[in-house]
Order: structure tokens, then C-alpha cells, then sequence
């Protein structure tokens, strides 16, 4: 029941966040960002077991291990501009952390490149001539 113990955690800091933010609002903003860093610390574990199976299943599949790495570096690349995003966004930067969310599209969209042009020149290898 590890959601059980994140919520636990999210409901102690944002008591404790609401209480303290209007005396000493940095340190507000850093006990948000430190919890944020404490749940993704938390769940580390879980990220490696689901790496370690996909790296698994695309072993015994026999698919392309650069297409799995590219693809696990996009969802890494998804998720990190989410936190820091909503990072910057709790310490009432919008326009930054519209600006971090851009920035992840666009790296995004570079890693696919590869897969997309792969995806491609297989479609144009069954396509009769």
C-alpha cells in the first residue's frame, strides 16, 4: 500500500506548507520541492522493476534495444519536465514552467525522430514497388 503512505506524506507537507506559507514562503516552496524529490526517491524502485521487465521482454522479442532505450528515455524526458515544471509552477512561475513543458515537447520530439523514420522505412519495405 505504497500510495497509502505518498498520500500520507502529500497531506502531512501540505499542512504543513499551508501553515507556514504565509510567515516564511521560500521555505514553504522548499518543503513542496524537497517532497516532491522524497516521492520520486520513493518510487525509484518501481521505475527500475518496470525498466528491468521491458529490458526483458524486448530481449526475448528480439526488439531493437536502441528503439526500448529511446523510448524509456522519452517517457524519462515526460516526466522530469512534468515535476519540474509543476515544480516551478507551485512557486507561481507560469511562464517558466510553460516554458520547461516546451522544452520536454521539443526533446521529445527529436528522440522520436529514429523510431518514426524506422516505423517509415519498414511500411515502405511491404509497400509493393
Amino acid at each position: 500500500m505504497e500510495i497509502v503512505q505518498i498520500v500520507a506524506i502529500g497531506f502531512i507537507v501540505t499542512v504543513l506548507i499551508l501553515v507556514i506559507r504565509e510567515r516564511q514562503p521560500l521555505f514553504a516552496f522548499l518543503l513542496t520541492a524537497f517532497t516532491g524529490i522524497l516521492i520520486f526517491i520513493f518510487l525509484l524502485g518501481r521505475i527500475g522493476e518496470v525498466v528491468e521487465t521491458l529490458e526483458l521482454l524486448a530481449e526475448e522479442s528480439n526488439v531493437n534495444s536502441v528503439f526500448l532505450k529511446t523510448l524509456l528515455k522519452i517517457i524519462g524526458i515526460a516526466y522530469i519536465a512534468e515535476f519540474g515544471a509543476q515544480t516551478v509552477r507551485d512557486a507561481g512561475q507560469e511562464a517558466v514552467a510553460a516554458k520547461i513543458e516546451l522544452a520536454g515537447k521539443i526533446l521529445i520530439m527529436v528522440m522520436a525522430v529514429p523510431i518514426i523514420a524506422a516505423i517509415i522505412e519498414t511500411i515502405m519495405k511491404l509497400l509493393p514497388a
